[in-house]
């Protein structure tokens, strides 16, 4: 698994981000305090708290290009 966290601060965000995870076969979830949701599910998303960064865990050990197709959503 790979993880990372990511930072989705407006509805464009959002849905950029999910246009690019729903190109990849492997799951993909965003965690937010005790909840997890589908990163390709843009409600899912949206119920999340936003204005925060965000736990991404992608179930995958090669992930180098997804990590570089996310690059401006990654907090470093």
């Amino acid at each position: 698994m790979t993880k990372a966290t990511v930072s989705l601060q407006t509805i464009n965000d959002v849905k950029e981000f999910v246009t690019i995870v729903m190109h990849y076969d492997f799951d993909i979830d965003l965690v937010s305090g005790r909840y997890a949701v589908d990163a390709k599910s843009i409600m899912g998303i949206f119920s999340l708290d936003l204005s925060k960064p965000i736990a991404l865990n992608a179930h995958t050990d090669d992930a180098d290009k997804f990590l570089k197709d996310i690059d401006k959503f990654l907090v470093k």
